[in-house]
């Protein structure tokens, strides 16, 4: 059975909305795996290595964040990726967004409040800088981006297509609704995961 490793946004959790609607649509055909990332940065990709070594998933899915977290690692663990909605800016997105917050769906630890401050930015801000270092040619055709025509916070479209060939559109917001995940998200992996 195929294995996707599915990388939620940065508010979010591993039982976030789309987490839930992918395990669902490829319920006896794939496992879909959903795990809680850390919030910092480098805590997150080594987590997501860890689970690339022991579990060998065929395809990377990410959203916002876990996008960000997927285009860097994919030619590394050399494991294709679908980028939901890419946020390659996270510094300027925290930014605006300093203090204390929730997570917007529960997590395993129990944990659901997180803090964003200046260290945490500069996590991020040192990843940024090095984010497209691993791209390669071969890559070229191995991560596609699916961007979503209402999103008011992520527009990195142009930026993907700096590095990668494959884009497509779907008519939602930044973080796709279960439907949306079914419709758009579904057959992009099935295409991928048939490659």
């Amino acid at each position: 059975m195929k294995k996707i490793l599915f990388l939620h946004g940065f508010f979010a959790s591993g039982q976030c909305v789309p987490a839930v609607a992918l395990r669902e649509a490829f319920e006896g055909r794939a496992e879909v795996l959903t795990p809680d990332l850390p919030i910092h940065p480098q805590m997150a990709l080594e987590e997501i290595r860890d689970i690339c070594d022991r579990e060998h998933p065929d395809l990377l899915v990410g959203n916002s964040c876990g996008s960000f977290y997927a285009q860097m690692l994919a030619p590394i663990v050399d494991i294709p990726a679908l980028l939901g909605n890419p946020h390659f800016q996270m510094t300027a997105f925290l930014k605006e967004r300093i203090g204390k917050h929730e997570y917007k769906s529960p997590r395993k630890d129990g944990n659901q409040q997180f803090v964003i401050d200046e260290a945490l930015i500069q996590e991020f801000s040192e990843l940024e800088n090095v984010q497209f270092s691993y791209c390669n040619p071969y890559y070229k055709d191995k991560v596609w981006g699916l961007f979503g025509e209402q999103d008011t916070l992520a527009h990195f479209e142009p930026m993907f297509l700096e590095h990668y060939n494959h884009s497509f559109h779907f008519p939602g917001a930044h973080t796709p609704t279960a439907e949306e995940v079914r419709t758009w998200y579904v057959p992009l992996i099935e295409k991928m995961l048939m490659k």
